[in-house]
Parts: C-alpha cells; sequence; structure tokens
C-alpha cells in the first residue's frame, strides 16, 4: 500500500441559486461560464465525495481513503471510520436563506445530522454582513408570526462583515450568509440544513424553495447569549511568523498562520490537518511528497504524515488550517 503524503482534490461545485462566480474568478480556476456558489474542497459526502487529483492515489476517493487508512488518514483523536469535516469555499452573490441546523444535543428530535459551523471571510462588500442569532426575547410564536408576515429580518441579529472577520454558528442559531460574502466554511460533517425563511425568492420556474419550518423550531436554540464575531487568540511564536487561533470547539480548530519565513511543524498523529492558502503561496514538504500550493488551493495532511515543512512564496503565505483539537 502506497505511502500516505499530502492529497490534493478536485473541488466539487454546487450551483445553489444565491451564487455567483467569484471563485473562479478569485483563484484562477479555468472553468466555463456558471454559477459557482459552493465548492467543496474536502468532503467525505456520498452527494458530493472528494476525488484525489495527483499523486499516487489518483482516482481513489476521500471514503475509499479512509476505509483502507483509518487512524493513519483521520488520527488518534478522530477516529478509525469516517472523516469528521466538511471544508467549502461560499461566493454569496445573494442573501442565503434563514436557516438553522441540529446541535449534538437535539439532532434526535428530527432525525438529522448534527452542525456546528464557522465562516471565515476571505472578501466581502463594504455593506456585507451576516445574521446570527435571534434578538433577545424572541419566542417561536413570535418567530412564527414573523414568518407568516415576512419580517423575519427583524428578529435576526446583523453583524456587518469585512475581511479576516470570524463567525462561530454552532448548531441551533439561526443565521443566514449575506450578499456579497467570500467566505471559508469549517463544518462538521452534515449536510441538514432546516430553511425557515427564503426572502420570497423564486427559481427559473418561478418555484419557490421548500422550507421546513416545524422541525427548525424543534432544533432552535431560544437561550443562547447574544452572538459575536470570533476573537482570534495570538499565539506563541519564536520567529518573525505569526498564528491565531480564530475558532475552537469539540469538532475543530481553525487557526491562521502569516508566514513569512519557512518554517517546520513537528508531527501530529491525533489528527489530519487540513491547510487553504487564503492569500499568497507556499511549498509544503513531507518525508513522503512536496505540494506546490498557489493562493485559493486546499490540500488535506493526513495524521501519519512526518513533520510538515513549510516554504512561503515571494510575497508571503497566510494559511487556514484546520484540524481536530486536543481535548
Amino acid at each position: 500500500m502506497d505511502a500516505l503524503s499530502p492529497l490534493l482534490f478536485y473541488p466539487v461545485y454546487r450551483d445553489y441559486l444565491w451564487g455567483g462566480d467569484r471563485i473562479p474568478r478569485e483563484f484562477n480556476r479555468a472553468l466555463p461560464p456558471g454559477r459557482y456558489a459552493e465548492s467543496w474542497e474536502v468532503s467525505a459526502r456520498a452527494e458530493a465525495m472528494s476525488v484525489v487529483s495527483e499523486g499516487p492515489h489518483t482516482g481513489r476517493t476521500l471514503a475509499d481513503l479512509v476505509a483502507a487508512y483509518g487512524v493513519e488518514l483521520l488520527g488518534t483523536r478522530v477516529g478509525p471510520d469516517r472523516f469528521p469535516l466538511l471544508i467549502k469555499l461560499i461566493d454569496a452573490r445573494e442573501t442565503l436563506s434563514v436557516q438553522v441546523h441540529p446541535n449534538n444535543e437535539n439532532a434526535h428530535r428530527t432525525g438529522g445530522e448534527p452542525k456546528t459551523e464557522m465562516w471565515y471571510v476571505l472578501d466581502a462588500a463594504p455593506d456585507a454582513c451576516v445574521y446570527a442569532g435571534l434578538q433577545a426575547g424572541v419566542t417561536p410564536d413570535r418567530l412564527r408570526a414573523a414568518l407568516r408576515d415576512n419580517t423575519v429580518e427583524d428578529l435576526l441579529v446583523r453583524l456587518p462583515v469585512k475581511p479576516h472577520d470570524a463567525i462561530f454558528v454552532p448548531g441551533g442559531r439561526v443565521h443566514a450568509i449575506g450578499a456579497g460574502c467570500l467566505l471559508l466554511e469549517c463544518q462538521q460533517n452534515s449536510n441538514t440544513t432546516y430553511r425557515l425563511y427564503d426572502w420570497g425568492r423564486v427559481d427559473a420556474e418561478g418555484k419557490s424553495r421548500e422550507l421546513h419550518i416545524e422541525p427548525a423550531l424543534r432544533v432552535i436554540n431560544w437561550n443562547e447569549p447574544p452572538p459575536e464575531l470570533a476573537t482570534p487568540r495570538a499565539l506563541p511564536s519564536s520567529g518573525p511568523n505569526a498564528c491565531w487561533e480564530i475558532v475552537r470547539c469539540p469538532f475543530f480548530r481553525v487557526r491562521r498562520y502569516e508566514m513569512k519565513t519557512s518554517e517546520t511543524w513537528p508531527a501530529d498523529p491525533g489528527s489530519f490537518r487540513v491547510l487553504f492558502v487564503a492569500e499568497g503561496s507556499a511549498t509544503l514538504s513531507t518525508a513522503s511528497g512536496e505540494v506546490e500550493m498557489a493562493r485559493g488551493r486546499t490540500c488535506l495532511v493526513p495524521a501519519a504524515c512526518s513533520e510538515l515543512a513549510l516554504r512561503p512564496g515571494p510575497k508571503g503565505a497566510a494559511l487556514m488550517v484546520m484540524d481536530v483539537p486536543p481535548a
């Protein structure tokens, strides 16, 4: 069996009606004209499975590699048989629906999969915002009335956003991504979404999208504190490179590394690492392989890989690193 080396995948694109074409334009991807609302960068979902694009495992699916390698790919903190995350790029040309996902405590109420997520703002229009959470005191009856009266926006917490902002969205929190946002999303491996409100939007055939009001009401967290943007935490650094922990929860950790000089990271058998180049470019090297990464490229580093040497390009590199944290 071939040794595991850093893995690159073909993105899987989704053409939801609110999406635009910024993903291919921003990241220099050779794609035909069209709507690219989301790019699923690392996915073990059957409906949008990642397939290796380069190297000795070309053509194999992520699910196949997980089955073959288990903990060697996933890490000892993760478990042997399921890739736990889904990594996406999202281009919101229009505002997404108002929606909610279940969490680990209430998913059994509706038979869905729990989904906690975070958004990192790669770019945003000057007036861009996200909606995250309900205003204090909103009750199920008040939300039902607002859904009937088309006044839901008045009940949502609106957060203006700019590049480098981040938002944590635990399962149970009502939310919507506003128009003009280009985001990196890290989430639990789930595709359960309950749509509450879709702004009166219809598709090309004049049809409204399905709403899921009753299951949504059963999984909303009605007592959470007012949401805020995430506050990055600076991590210790021994040189000119800098690192911030953006979000940390039991399901994932997201860090941002700003690299000016080469650096070596120790192996981490506890978890795989997903790297996304937000700015600049970088070369990633392990004992089993080397990967050239331009801006907008995503790489999965298996847990069994040796120490990781990173060399930024001439303009430096900003890397988003996603993994499963220690307890």
